[in-house]
C-alpha cells in the first residue's frame, strides 16, 4: 500500500493533527478564539504573473516531490507548468504551523481545523478568491463554506480532503461486533486496559458527540459548541473513560502495532489504519457508529501578506486539480476533495473505500473545528468553552 511507505514520515506530522473541521453546519461565527474579532483583509482581485517561487507549510505527505518515492511526485509537474519553485516546510503540529505562518516567511499552509480559525482571526491568512481557481468548481459541495474554512459566508481556504474518525475493533476479541461508541465509554468494560483513544484536546468532541446522542437533556447541538454544563459532562465522561484506556495514540503507526500485538482491541481509528492493519493480517474491522463520528478536513490557506501570492494561488489550484488531488489522497490515505479525482486514482476502489462521494455518509461526521467563545451552534445567550479551555481540561483528563 502506498500509505505504508510514508508511515514514518507521516507519523510525525500527525502527532497533533487535532483539528480539521465541523460537519454539515455552515461557516459563520462573529468572534474567534478568545473573543477575537474578524480583521478586515482583502482577497486577491486578479492573478498576475508568477513570482518564481512559493513557500509552503504542509503536513508530511501533502507536497511530495519524488524524494520519498520517485513515483510519487506532484510538486515537480507544478514547478514545470508554472515556473514557481515550491519550497516546502513540513510541520509536525498545528501549533507549529501557526507559529511558522506568523513569521511572514510562508505563503500557503495546509491548516487543520484547530489552526484555521486562529489563523483567520489572528489576521495571518486572507480570504480566498475562489473565482481565480478553475478547479474549485469541482470540489464537493459538502466541503465548501464550512465552519473551519469560512466565516460569515466568506471562504478562507480551499478544501484538501477528508476522513472520519471510526471505531475499530479486533474481531477475534470484541464480541458481539460493536455498533456504538458505548463500547469505549463503558466504565465496566470487559476490555479494560485495552481500550484506546485519540491523544488530543479535540477528542473532547468525541465525548460530546456521544452525549449529544445518549443524553439529549444536555442540549448539545454541536460537539464543538459546549457551554459550561455541557463541557463539564464531556470532561467527566472522559475522566471515567481514562480508567479503562490502556493507551492514548497520536502516532498512527503505533496504533497499527498496538492492535496487531493485542495491546489495544477497541477504540478510535482512521480508515488508513484499518487498511494497514488488515494488510498486516490483523483481524480488525472499522465502522461508523450509530451516533456518527468526528472527522477531519484540512484547508489550504494563503497568508495575508504573502510574498508570492500569484504562485500561491497557482499552487492551491494545482493541489486540488484532479490529478494532484487523486495522487495526494491515495498516498496519504484520505478522500479527495475534487470529485473528478476519483477517476484518476490508481486504485479504482479508492474513493469507495474512503466514501469520497458519499454525502450521506459524511452527513454523520462532525469535522474538527476550533472551539470558540461565540457558540458555533448559534446560541447567543451563553459563552462556549474555547480551545484554550479544552487544552487545560485535556491535561486533567489524562491525569
Amino acid at each position: 500500500m502506498r500509505g505504508f511507505r510514508l508511515l514514518v514520515a507521516v507519523s510525525a506530522a500527525l502527532l497533533v493533527l487535532s483539528g480539521c473541521g465541523g460537519k454539515q453546519n455552515g461557516g459563520g461565527q462573529s468572534a474567534g478564539p478568545g473573543g477575537a474579532k474578524l480583521p478586515k483583509i482583502d482577497k486577491l482581485a486578479s492573478l498576475g504573473p508568477g513570482e518564481g517561487a512559493v513557500n509552503i507549510v504542509a503536513w508530511a505527505g501533502y507536497a511530495e516531490n519524488g524524494s520519498n518515492d520517485p513515483k510519487v511526485d506532484w510538486v515537480t509537474p507544478f514547478e514545470k507548468q508554472t515556473g514557481c519553485k515550491a519550497n516546502v516546510k513540513t510541520a509536525g503540529t498545528s501549533d507549529e504551523m501557526v507559529t511558522l505562518m506568523k513569521t511572514g516567511d510562508y505563503d500557503v499552509v495546509s491548516a487543520s481545523g484547530d489552526a484555521s480559525l486562529r489563523l483567520i482571526y489572528g489576521g495571518v491568512v486572507a480570504p480566498v478568491n475562489t473565482d481565480l481557481m478553475s478547479n474549485y468548481k469541482d470540489v464537493f459541495d459538502g466541503l465548501k463554506n464550512k465552519a473551519w474554512n469560512s466565516v460569515n459566508g466568506i471562504a478562507y481556504g480551499i478544501p484538501h480532503g477528508r476522513g472520519a474518525n471510526l471505531l475499530m475493533y479486533r474481531t477475534d476479541v470484541v464480541k458481539p461486533a460493536p455498533t456504538s461508541w458505548s463500547v469505549v465509554f463503558d466504565p465496566n468494560s470487559p476490555y479494560k486496559g485495552k481500550v484506546t483513544a485519540y491523544d488530543s484536546p479535540i477528542y473532547i468532541a468525541d465525548a460530546a458527540l456521544y452525549l449529544m446522542k445518549t443524553k439529549p437533556e444536555l442540549g448539545i447541538k454541536n460537539p464543538y459548541a459546549l457551554d459550561d454544563k455541557q463541557f463539564t459532562a464531556a470532561v467527566d465522561l472522559l475522566k471515567a473513560q481514562n480508567k479503562v484506556v490502556g493507551e492514548y495514540w497520536s502516532d498512527y503507526t503505533k496504533e497499527v502495532q498496538a492492535f496487531k500485538a493485542g495491546n489495544s482491541v477497541v477504540g478510535t481509528t482512521w480508515q488508513v489504519i484499518d487498511n494497514l492493519a488488515k494488510a498486516d493480517q490483523t483481524p480488525v474491522e472499522a465502522v461508523l457508529p450509530t451516533e456518527g463520528a468526528t472527522g477531519w478536513s484540512d484547508t489550504w490557506m494563503i497568508a495575508a501578506k504573502a510574498k508570492h501570492p500569484n504562485c500561491a494561488y497557482l499552487w492551491m489550484n494545482h493541489i486540488i486539480s484532479p490529478e494532484a488531488n487523486a495522487a495526494v489522497a491515495e498516498w496519504f490515505g484520505e478522500a479527495p476533495s475534487n470529485r473528478l479525482a476519483c477517476a484518476k486514482t490508481a486504485d479504482p476502489q479508492h474513493c469507495a473505500t474512503y466514501h469520497a462521494d458519499d454525502e450521506e455518509y459524511y452527513s454523520h461526521v462532525w469535522y474538527w473545528t476550533t472551539p470558540v467563545e461565540d457558540c458555533l451552534d448559534g446560541r447567543t445567550d451563553v459563552k462556549c468553552k474555547d480551545y484554550s479551555e479544552w487544552t487545560k481540561a485535556w491535561t486533567s483528563i489524562k491525569g
